[in-house]
């Protein structure tokens, strides 16, 4: 059996862990299924769920371990939690970007947040965000802040050019 990580996300599903598991490890690079567990009888007076199907899948996101179960819909995602993936480029960001929206809400989509098809939230951000937002300069912040509140999809470009306009 691998070694858990200290801390690993567990992410609550309906019914979909193993699907959203392959959508997500086809994403990421360095990512792959590490074990599907099933539901057997026992239990199924709490869980209803049919002997056989679906009830945990450990997977991992470029390295990250994950776990994604199948809990009925008691529970659904919120934007109270999200995961920030970082992104060197603009080429990158426009993969994660294009990826992980597929089939998501468009309406859910703002300075870089977005929520995948099964609800999820993610905040799809470049790398130097942090340095274009260092409050060392007050007005430069504000500038890339006020050119980053009016898009989606971050434009690296954009905000480059916000932090430098005079």
């Amino acid at each position: 059996m691998a070694k858990f990580q200290k801390i690993t996300p567990c992410l609550w599903f309906d019914h979909e862990a193993e699907q959203a598991a392959e959508f997500y490890c086809a994403i990421f690079p360095n990512s792959r299924i590490v074990q599907v567990s099933r539901y057997g009888e026992a239990g199924h007076e709490h869980h209803g769920k049919p002997a056989g199907s679906v009830m945990m899948v450990a997977f991992e996101l470029d390295g990250q371990g994950f776990t994604a179960l199948n809990g009925g819909p008691v529970f659904r995602f919120t934007e109270a939690v999200s995961f920030q993936v970082g992104c060197s480029d603009q080429a990158e960001l426009d993969h994660y970007w294009d990826s992980l929206s597929a089939g998501g809400d468009p309406t859910a989509q703002q300075c870089g947040w977005l929520k995948d098809r099964y609800g999820l939230s993610w905040q799809i951000i470049p790398d130097v965000l942090g340095e274009l937002m260092s409050r060392t300069v007050p007005a430069r912040s504000d500038r890339v802040m006020n050119a980053m509140l009016q898009m989606k999809k971050i434009d690296i470009a954009a905000l480059r050019r916000a932090a430098e306009a005079a």
